[in-house]
């Protein structure tokens, strides 16, 4: 008896089942096709910035309407990790949004978040604004590509490239046309 007339056993069981697979690769091209990190980072950091100023009395001291802007401010930087995730085109926005919202939690929001909200929201900022989407793979097909021929021992042989003014005067007879944008020379 072979392992592959065992239940459960053989090449079947090395693979995961197709069902376990597709969620996968869909989260993986999904992931990949936006700047999942950067927004990930902007969303933490935002969470945090605005976590702060509703914390418990014995962690924050009181800040009446001060708070406020801290948790619009995270708020935004919340909306701009979002806006990378679900609106890639737009990442430029997002990412320079960022990157201002974060520096100015420095002031508005309680050292922006302890620093960390600040820390995170730069460097989130700056992935937003620095990724690229990836050129599609071509699809090989069965033509050629334009290009030199690699199949044929001939070698082509070009003229020597030489500069104008190194060229001897021609003849009248041998001179190339003018172009027909100048008037004719006259002869002397």
């Amino acid at each position: 008896m072979s392992a592959s007339d065992v239940p459960g056993g053989g090449a079947e069981a090395a693979r995961p089942a197709p069902s376990r697979r597709r969620p996968r690769a869909a989260w993986r091209r999904w992931r990949r096709s936006r700047p999942f990190w950067g927004g990930l980072a902007a969303v933490v950091a935002g969470a945090e910035i605005c976590a702060i100023p509703l914390a418990p009395l014995k962690i924050m001291l009181e800040q009446g309407i001060a708070g406020i802007p801290g948790v619009l401010m995270g708020l935004v930087m919340i909306v701009m990790g979002l806006s990378a995730w679900f609106a890639p085109q737009y990442r430029g926005l997002a990412g320079v949004l960022t990157v201002l919202v974060a520096t100015a939690t420095l002031v508005m929001s309680n050292l922006g978040g302890f620093l960390f909200g600040t820390v995170v929201g730069v460097i989130g900022g700056g992935m937003i604004f620095a990724w690229t989407p990836l050129e599609p793979a071509s699809e090989p097909s069965g033509t050629p590509l334009p290009g030199p021929r690699t199949d044929t021992h001939r070698t082509r042989t070009y003229p020597a490239q030489t500069h104008p003014a190194q060229t001897q005067p021609q003849t009248q007879a041998e001179a190339p046309a003018p172009p027909r944008h100048l008037p004719p020379k006259e002869s002397p």
